[in-house]
């Protein structure tokens, strides 16, 4: 944990950790970047340690984001075949593969040893992304007390009137190279042309 303890809230501040302490149940345990002995070391301290932090006065929420088996694999797919996601896919990550069912029970044992009342896990379905965010701030702040500052809604003054100003044509503009989208997915766009209003005022 002493790694973790430097990061920990003072008053008045939330800190988010991504797998956390959690690491020694999970990735180190099934790569083997842990013994045996220090492995057994965190399940049996893990719960004390984390009672101590909320006899402190922090509050630990601890969520599993879950996802179906078909759409894990549909993500890993995506991230195959996307190159703007291929980034998401680390030597680690090909590797766990081959230990899906290793990391399996190791989560499974890890939510059983370490969810206890004064910080029990909260398992979040996550198939659809945008759902599972929403529902985790919600839960979160039905969690802690915060003030509402929600800005008071905006009224957007009137536009100044273009009277005597006119766009200047496009062949006049610098424009980047246009790739994306493709040359037939682009719709001719005319912009609109604001003519000077001849009308004279009445008096």
């Amino acid at each position: 944990f002493q790694r973790y303890v430097a990061h920990l809230p003072a008053g008045g501040e939330i800190v988010v950790f991504d797998r956390s302490w959690y690491n020694r149940a999970g990735v180190e345990r099934v790569m083997g970047f842990c013994t045996e002995e220090e492995y057994q070391e965190f399940a049996r301290s893990v719960s004390e340690f984390e009672r101590m932090l909320v006899r402190s006065g922090i509050l630990i929420l601890k969520y599993w984001l879950s996802v179906s088996d078909e759409e894990q694999e549909k993500r890993f797919q995506e991230r195959l075949d996307d190159p703007a996601k291929r980034w998401k896919l680390s030597p680690m990550d090909l590797g766990a593969r081959t230990r899906w069912v290793d990391y399996s029970k190791a989560k499974d044992a890890m939510l059983t040893f370490s969810h206890i009342p004064e910080a029990p896990w909260y398992e979040v379905p996550s198939d659809l992304k945008r759902a599972a965010h929403l529902n985790v701030l919600h839960h979160f702040l039905s969690q802690v007390a915060y003030k509402d500052l929600t800005p008071e809604p905006l009224k957007l003054p009137k536009r100044q009137a273009a009277k005597d100003y006119v766009r200047p044509p496009l062949s006049s503009l610098n424009f980047i190279p246009q790739l994306w989208p493709k040359a037939e997915e682009l719709v001719s766009v005319t912009p609109e042309v604001v003519k000077p209003d001849k009308k004279k005022k009445k008096k």
